[in-house]
């Protein structure tokens, strides 16, 4: 997987993308970050990127011109790929998006915006595609453009150490995480659950299972409400799912 950004302020995105997992993952040849500083593209001295927006109104918006010639380097250079601009008005990105992006491409190009917006030009002649993180505005695209690039390297194969490692967590399967412990066994008075001490590992399984269907029902039942029971194809995972209706219908009784 190769992904480069197109940013205004790199230092700040490879800072987060350079360490860690997604770090080695990349000193292993896995993935390729590169980021790519959009002034460097300008043709004035000032290296300016942004102007006066055309009809009035406050701020600036980032010229078409340097953006375009960021774009044209990368793609020269390391070949095309699916170009994303960073956007509230793009779909709002989730976990199917991520597997789509990563299944689909081997080259993503993220755009990273400022000011007020960017000139429509460069959007219509060069843009793929526009994703939102979320219904909320950022100063810049840098963020979304670093969580996006996250939640896709990490399942490419390599970059963690086994495909478990993501699929077992939130939204992998339309469900939420089951609750995580670790030592010491009691803390403050609070106990971890005697099933994950007891060995056990078909027990640990289907309790986790149990507790990842009641806090999606809890925490985000738009979410369950979406989950595709027909993808229970044996007669104990079906089990285990009547088991987390009834033990969520019993608690949630008792604290009303």
């Amino acid at each position: 997987m190769n992904i480069d950004i197109l940013t205004l302020f790199p230092e700040s995105v490879d800072a987060m993308l350079n360490v860690s997992i997604l770090g080695r993952a990349q000193a292993r040849g896995h993935i390729a970050i590169r980021t790519h500083q959009i002034r460097a593209y300008t043709t004035n001295k000032q290296m300016q990127v942004d102007d006066y927006p055309y009809g009035g109104g406050r701020g600036a918006v980032m010229q078409a011109d340097p953006l375009y010639r960021c774009w044209a380097h990368v793609v020269e250079t390391y070949g095309p790929g699916r170009t994303i601009f960073m956007s509230p008005c793009g779909r709002t990105f989730n976990q199917e998006i991520a597997r789509e992006l990563k299944e689909r491409y081997e080259h993503l190009i993220l755009v990273c915006g400022h000011y007020e917006g960017v000139d429509q030009r460069f959007l219509d002649e060069c843009v793929d595609e526009e994703l939102s993180v979320g219904d909320f505005v950022l100063t810049g695209g840098e963020i979304p453009a670093m969580a996006i690039t996250d939640a896709v390297c990490r399942m490419v194969p390599g970059v963690l150490p086994d495909a478990e490692c993501f699929e077992e967590e939130s939204h992998w399967n339309g469900l939420l995480e089951y609750p995580q412990y670790s030592r010491p066994a009691v803390w403050h008075g609070r106990a971890v659950p005697e099933v994950l001490l007891s060995g056990d590992h078909g027990k640990v399984a289907a309790w986790r299972k149990k507790e990842s269907y009641k806090r999606t029902m809890r925490r985000r039942p738009d979410l369950f409400a979406k989950f595709d029971e027909s993808q229970l194809t044996t007669k104990a995972e079906r089990k285990i799912l009547q088991q987390a209706r009834e033990e969520f219908a019993q608690e949630e009784q008792a604290d009303s």
